[in-house]
């Protein structure tokens, strides 16, 4: 799966080159370069992390080939939609062939889900590796979930019908929006395609899927600062910071999603939402300081009894 999507990153850069058509004003292989990214990254995660002695290994190897099929099926759909300058999410147009992709893409969603929801399931509640990588999977797959649940509320939330043009010009019904406060398709962020002038849920639904990845991250830096710091050698120091680590993360997907209902775009946060950033900050700086002060104290010492 990881070395298709490879394969289709080369592709789409190319097509971003060669190909000047556009959807809703972004190019129309700027999606299925986004999602080759995005399952490289998952991909290389899970292979590594299914590698790593744990329970149920036989279930978890079904639920990551399963996952790995339903990637490359989604994915294909989304770049037979980019061919035909068409869309591939909640795309309601009455033909015959879409009928058939967005079953598809349906029925290939569901199991995508499906596996996410078995292999968290499975992890989440056994030790895998030190007490620091245990602490870094079981958030970061929290976080996944997480992240599926808020894609989930794109079309939860906007589900009535509406009009978008397609590369060709053919008005297309499509059953969602993920902007909030202003319509999809207005000016956004280089890459990303984020709404730089309202809210826009694609934020808190990428922050959670990649919160497995960052999480690694966390607790691949707490192991090498370990060799430099005195107080970060003791394994229960950086689990504590570990779990603060999780803690400030889910704050943060918390933030984000707050910041995209209330209609307001990622780079122009308002008085409310740099508040309570700073409340994150200062929340988090705290608990790395107790946990800090709470693994530089001394053990206290036993007495010792003279033999007589």
């Amino acid at each position: 799966m990881v070395a298709s999507m490879a394969l289709l990153l080369v592709v789409s850069a190319v097509g971003m080159v060669a190909d000047d058509r556009v959807l809703l004003g972004a190019p129309v292989w700027g999606k299925p370069l986004k999602f080759a990214v995005s399952f490289i990254v998952y991909g290389l995660t899970l292979a590594w992390l299914l590698t790593l002695p744990h329970r149920a290994s036989r279930w978890t190897w079904w639920m990551a080939t399963l996952l790995a099929v339903t990637g490359m099926l989604d994915v294909g759909v989304v770049v037979v939609q980019a061919a035909r300058g068409t869309f591939s999410h909640f795309n309601q147009a009455d033909d015959p062939f879409n009928n058939v992709i967005q079953l598809i893409f349906s029925v290939g969603v569901q199991l995508l889900m499906l596996a996410n929801f078995v292999l968290a399931g499975l992890l989440i509640f056994q030790r895998v590796g030190d007490r620091v990588l245990t602490w870094a999977i079981r958030a970061g797959l929290t976080f996944v979930i997480a992240g599926i649940g808020l894609g989930l509320l794109i079309p939860v939330r906007s589900n009535e019908v509406w009009m978008a043009k397609d590369a060709a010009g053919h008005a297309i019904p499509l059953a969602a929006q993920h902007n909030v406060g202003v319509p999809d398709g207005g000016p956004g962020l280089p890459l990303t395609g984020w709404s730089t002038v309202g809210g826009d849920l694609r934020i808190p639904h990428f922050v959670g899927l990649h919160g497995l990845q960052v999480m690694l991250v966390v607790a691949l830096v707490l192991g090498l600062l370990a060799s430099r710091v005195t107080r970060l050698r003791d394994e229960r120091t950086r689990a504590g910071l570990m779990i603060v680590a999780a803690a400030a993360y889910a704050g943060l997907i918390v933030l984000v999603t707050w910041q995209a209902l209330r209609g307001q775009a990622l780079i122009h946060p308002d008085g409310q939402t740099l508040g309570a950033l700073a409340l994150l900050m200062a929340a988090t700086t705290a608990a790395v300081r107790a946990v800090l002060a709470a693994g530089g104290s001394p053990a206290p010492r036993r007495p010792v009894r003279s033999v007589t």
